[in-house]
């Protein structure tokens, strides 16, 4: 039998998330129940924009893109860091200002853990 990771939020993206439409909240929550579960949903993938052990769920809903980062290296808990609705202009990429706050997030949490 396969142990299920505990999921942890940091308060902001927990908040954020509850904005989310309720589809987007209901799949987002299904990828997050893979990861705890020890998988990886086809849903989820490896955020580039930080060191390992980060990943991504990116959903589209109404035209609308939506976006739940996780890591799992951190703790024993699976750590919900951001969450938000993506509203660039470049693209598929993520905005820089998102990626200083992931980062500034992933800090502050491995601090708080020590």
């Amino acid at each position: 039998m396969r142990e299920t990771r505990k999921i942890s939020w940091i308060k902001a993206a927990r908040r954020d998330f509850e904005e989310f439409p309720k589809d987007v909240q209901s799949d987002m929550l299904d990828a997050l129940t893979v990861a705890a579960e020890g998988g990886k949903s086809e849903k989820s993938k490896p955020f580039q924009g930080v060191d390992g052990g980060v990943f991504e769920i990116a959903l589209r809903h109404r035209g609308d893109a939506f976006r739940t980062l996780y890591a799992v290296k951190i703790d024993v808990d699976i750590w919900i860091i951001h969450a938000f609705q993506k509203k660039s202009k470049s693209g598929i990429k993520t905005p820089q200002t998102d990626v200083d706050l992931i980062r500034d997030r992933l800090k502050r949490l491995k601090e708080a853990l020590r």
